[in-house]
């Protein structure tokens, strides 16, 4: 496996393709207030799996793109967390994850070398921003498996609760990743905190 790949593993809105494809080729997302520049490669991912990760989901902060509590990963909280992993590029996990924190994709950033090393401690951290720290949570087919999260933990969040139109979109990732109907995805939402309906 070329050591220019990585697994992207989401947990949140990206394990929805076609969320996710607004952050390889641009664009804005149904519900969402915000549009993305896109990757500076738009290739689709080379593959993509369900994935169970130890930790667990939380909701808190304001989301500026939909409003509500954003979707954080805990690895180190009671899980499991389902999640969805794209074979991607290096190139394409760090313009992915400047779109997140809010940056322009750009080339040769220490974020980008931070991800082509694999994360070899398990975490990187950019900032003190949401989604600013990196998480080696695994690897497949002897490449990482990488996320990105808040740099605090559940125990200390601002809990928020999200929007119906953002945790519907985490439902048709969860369906199409994991085959969840809505009422199994709900009952998981609620053990994360969530009270919103997914109408």
């Amino acid at each position: 496996m070329s050591s220019d790949l990585v697994w992207y593993v989401s947990y949140g809105s990206n394990m929805n393709a076609a969320r996710l494809g607004c952050y390889l080729r641009g664009g804005c997302p149904p519900g969402a207030r915000f549009s993305y520049p896109g990757a500076r490669d738009h290739t689709p991912p080379r593959a993509n799996a369900a994935v169970m990760l130890p930790g667990q989901l939380y909701f808190a902060g304001v989301s500026t793109v939909w409003g509500g509590g954003m979707g954080f990963y805990d690895p180190d909280a009671e899980g499991p967390t389902p999640g969805r992993g794209y074979l991607i590029s290096v190139e394409q996990f760090a313009d992915i994850a400047r779109q997140e924190m809010h940056h322009r994709p750009v080339a040769d950033s220490p974020l980008e070398a931070a991800v082509r090393s694999g994360v070899p401690d398990g975490r990187y951290t950019v900032g003190p921003g949401r989604y600013q720290t990196l998480v080696r949570v695994g690897q497949r087919d002897g490449v990482a498996m990488l996320t990105f999260t808040a740099p605090g933990h559940l125990g200390d969040a601002d809990l928020n609760q999200p929007t119906p139109s953002y945790l519907r979109m985490l439902v048709e990732g969860l369906s199409q990743a994991h085959g969840w109907s809505q009422q199994r995805c709900q009952r998981y939402f609620a053990r994360c905190g969530a009270d919103a309906l997914v109408a």
